[in-house]
């Protein structure tokens, strides 16, 4: 199945011609994203945290300490994930049909806390080399004591949509013939040259993965 199932609580019921329930597009704004928010309700009120995230085929993983109590009641309960990514800001000439350009995801699904020390570490380098591609092999891993400390939670995407607006402002037709000026102001996340460390050991250089590093 190349769509994700729709139902109520995955339906976007708002301007719904800019929703996608493909599995390509959600995956796409998943792995581009550095990070999501998790929400759940804990004790009948919801909380919301943002957090690393990796995608493993139809699943996301995400990891944290053993204190964290959303990890810990995320185990056997139904999780909710968004992700938003600003591509620009819409200027209109009236500011009620002001907006922004945007890919989001709603994601739905149940978490469970992975024991087996096999997929722990698999999850662990899925989100390593989230971040950065190849940083897993590059880096000493966890140690006993550290995986000990941290607790990592599997979450299937059992529903998603994607909501995604492109383009120029959508004014009423009156408006445009005001003398207001009107457009985007595109967004483009960059990132810098890489800073070493002071106390770095002489000798390392800054390695090929990192020197160009973009995402998207």
């Amino acid at each position: 199945m190349k769509t994700y199932p729709i139902s109520n609580r995955s339906r976007v019921k708002r301007i719904s011609n800019k929703s996608d329930y493909s599995k390509e597009t959600v995956h796409a704004i998943i792995d581009e994203a550095l990070f999501c928010h998790l929400g759940i309700i804990h004790d009948g009120k919801p909380v919301v945290i943002p957090t690393i995230h990796a995608r493993m085929g139809n699943h996301i993983v995400f990891h944290g300490s053993n204190a964290s109590r959303l990890l810990k009641i995320s185990n056997n309960n139904e999780i909710c994930v968004t992700i938003t990514l600003l591509d620009g800001l819409v200027m209109a000439r009236s500011l009620f049909n002001s907006s922004m350009n945007y890919r989001s995801a709603v994601i739905f699904g149940k978490g469970e806390i992975i024991k087996d020390h096999d997929e722990r570490m698999a999850a662990f380098k899925s989100i390593t080399d989230h971040i950065a591609p190849g940083r897993w092999d590059d880096a000493r891993q966890p140690n006993n004591s550290e995986l000990k400390q941290t607790s990592v939670v599997r979450m299937p995407i059992d529903e998603a949509s994607a909501k995604i607006s492109v383009g120029p402002p959508d004014d009423e037709d009156e408006d445009y013939a005001l003398d207001y000026w009107a457009g985007v102001i595109p967004i483009n996340q960059t990132y810098g040259e890489p800073e070493s460390d002071p106390i770095l050991q002489e000798g390392i250089t800054i390695p090929g993965y990192l020197k160009n590093y973009c995402r998207g």
